[in-house]
This record gives C-alpha cells, sequence and structure tokens, in this order.
C-alpha cells in the first residue's frame, strides 16, 4: 500500500476538499482519499503508485494546483492506515 501527499494550492473551503476527493477518486484506482483546506493538501492511500505526471494531468482543467509529492510506503495501524 502507498501512501502520497500531495500540497495542493486552491483549496478554500469544504466544497474545495470535496472537489478534490471527486477528481481522484474519478480518475484513479484508490483504496482512500482525505483532502484538507487548512493544511492545503490531500492524502491518498493506493495499492498502485500514482505519477505526479498522472496527478497533474487529472487536475490540468480542475483550478487547484498541486505544488508538492510525497510518496512512501503506508502502513496499517488498528485505527487504519498511517
Amino acid at each position: 500500500m502507498y501512501k502520497i501527499i500531495l500540497k495542493i494550492d486552491g483549496m478554500k473551503c469544504s466544497m474545495c476538499e470535496a472537489h478534490i476527493n471527486d477528481l481522484i477518486r474519478k480518475n484513479f484506482k484508490i483504496k482512500k482519499v482525505n483532502s484538507s483546506h487548512k493544511k492545503n493538501e490531500a492524502l491518498i492511500f493506493s495499492e498502485e503508485i500514482i505519477s505526479l505526471e498522472s496527478l497533474n494531468k487529472a487536475f490540468d482543467d480542475s483550478g487547484y494546483l498541486i505544488n508538492n509529492y510525497e510518496i512512501g510506503q503506508a502502513t496499517k495501524t488498528l485505527l487504519g492506515w498511517k
């Protein structure tokens, strides 16, 4: 399982979070996504690596901009993925 952290410019409210989550779910096969406009980030859990290039392509016409991308191994905890 992979954990991908995106820093995103342009999120202002909870509706922006929902738009980001929907955009990611629509374009990629993922296990979980959670966005925060307060942190300006989206956290994605996926069984496959999602490249920055494919993410940028999906975000092209969204009005949001990915300004940082981190990927690493996710670990399973009693409360869920970390």
